[in-house]
């Protein structure tokens, strides 16, 4: 009798987990659509962009910069025209945790090692990668979407086209 109860119970277990597993494997994010066509390619969900060179963030759903002003975080729908920054150029790093803006010492120390970057990165605006035509409105270029650069490919860029938990 306690065998068979032990081996119930242990089927019900293990139902229950493989249900949970297969849970897990269906609930898959993408918001590639969200992403902006400055976007660096290869992820397919993305909750924020932080920008090393000017030490700020982007958040892909409330389509907002978050950025320094004095002592406080600032949300705006742009950067301010101080900042002189092109946002096609600059590198951006995959931030999937939540408020990173809360943790600006880890970011820094962890992805300064970016900053000057400039042009590293293939973003969505470029990119022949078919599930971006809908998003960047472009078709196949037949340059590898470097605009007239052969031979640079995807040079720089580190996605894996799922996103990260802590970014790059």
């Amino acid at each position: 009798m306690k065998k068979g109860l032990f081996f119930l119970v242990m089927f019900f277990s293990l139902g229950v987990f493989t249900t949970r597993t297969a849970n897990a494997q269906v609930n898959i994010n993408v918001n590639i659509g969200s992403q902006p066509l400055w976007g660096p390619v290869g992820y397919d969900y993305v909750n924020y962009y932080y920008f090393p060179d000017i030490d700020a963030y982007y958040s892909i759903p409330q389509r907002q910069y978050i950025y320094l002003q004095g002592n406080k975080w600032v949300f705006a729908n742009a950067l301010p025209p101080s900042y002189h920054y092109d946002i096609y150029r600059g590198y951006k790093v995959v931030v999937n945790d939540r408020d990173p803006w809360l943790r600006p010492d880890y970011y820094r120390s962890k992805y300064g090692k970016y900053k000057n970057h400039f042009g590293k990165q293939v973003i969505i605006r470029d990119s022949d990668d078919p599930k971006y035509y809908k998003v960047n409105g472009r078709g196949n270029k037949g340059n590898n979407g470097n605009h007239g650069n052969p031979g640079k490919g995807n040079k720089g860029n580190h996605g894996n086209g799922k996103g990260h938990g802590h970014g790059h």
